[in-house]
């Protein structure tokens, strides 16, 4: 019997992201407040009988075969468990592609959560984590979920209480940008102690579960590479402030910019403003969607058929 699986792969948004040095072996550290949040790509997963990894995407420039992160995630665990069976990925991206919101990284999570339950495998979810960390470093958070500190290269992980909830709008611009590129520019040693946000700050307001506390403390170091390089990024920050939103930042390496509104009408308004702006061309995706709340966004995921 040919068993199906549905999921949905949530992408992130990063309240705070601080570099604190460059590593001998060429890795950043950093420290990080990640947050999941709503908007997600749709993946469906088959198993097959006869031997084989396919994935397809509606989008035609993204990878099918070894160069995306989802294949290679079943592929990992078809050889660590020397599956005989094959399986079929169909995957609905709405997720900016190289966006700084973990597209790849996510849609990798979710084939290693559903190869886990379509071949029954048994692994738990640290486990999975601990597998992931080999394909990428935001592969083990995407699997975690929720808000988080995180660590080290990105691969420690401190769940903290969910963040207060509000509304988020998440816009693209017609760019893409390399995050090898970004951290490859960074000059930490030469960053300005007010340029790094407080992370700390931000983990206790959290805490606290106070909003005012997080939107004070937004920050992202990044921005100090990609903004003078993009500055389409900044402008978009700008429309959103300008637009009723309580703070704007750019997510990782960017170039997606997210906005954070205390109340659902004036995120609305923003949203349709912006898909209008300069007639579509200051953006080229915007979504409007909320912080990810676990047993919330994700009822209706991981159904069989």
């Amino acid at each position: 019997m040919t068993e199906h699986l549905e999921l949905r792969a949530y992408g992130k948004i990063n309240l705070g992201l601080d570099v604190v040095r460059k590593r001998e072996d060429g890795y950043h550290e950093v420290r990080m407040i990640m947050q999941t949040v709503g908007l997600y790509d749709r993946i469906i997963m088959e198993r097959r009988n006869r031997p084989g990894i396919r994935v397809e995407t509606n989008l035609p420039y993204v990878p099918s075969g070894e160069g995306n992160l989802a294949w290679r995630a079943a592929k990992l665990l078809t050889d660590e468990f020397e599956l005989e069976n094959g399986v079929y990925i169909s995957i609905w991206k709405k997720i900016p592609v190289a966006g700084g919101m973990a597209g790849g990284s996510t849609d990798a999570a979710a084939v290693l959560v559903g190869m886990n339950r379509l071949f029954r495998l048994g692994l738990s979810k640290r486990a999975l984590m601990e597998r992931g960390v080999r394909l990428g470093a935001d592969v083990p958070y995407c699997i975690l979920r929720g808000t988080a500190l995180s660590e080290g290269i990105g691969e420690r992980l401190t769940p903290l209480p969910p963040a207060p909830d509000c509304c988020v709008l998440l816009a693209k611009p017609q760019i893409s940008v390399s995050t090898k590129a970004v951290y490859g520019n960074l000059k930490v040693d030469e960053l300005l102690p007010a340029q790094h946000p407080d992370i700390s700050g931000m983990e206790k307001a959290i805490r606290d579960g106070s909003l005012d506390g997080v939107l004070e403390r937004l920050g992202n170091v990044l921005e100090t590479v990609t903004i003078p390089a993009h500055p389409e990024i900044g402008r978009i920050k700008e429309f959103m402030l300008q637009n009723g939103a309580a703070g704007a930042l750019m997510s990782g390496s960017g170039p997606t910019v997210f906005g954070l509104f205390k109340g659902q009408e004036a995120a609305k308004a923003a949203f349709h403003a912006l898909r209008q702006a300069e007639e579509g061309r200051l953006a080229r995706q915007v979504y409007l969607t909320r912080l990810f709340r676990p047993g919330g966004n994700d009822r209706r995921e991981g159904r069989s058929r």
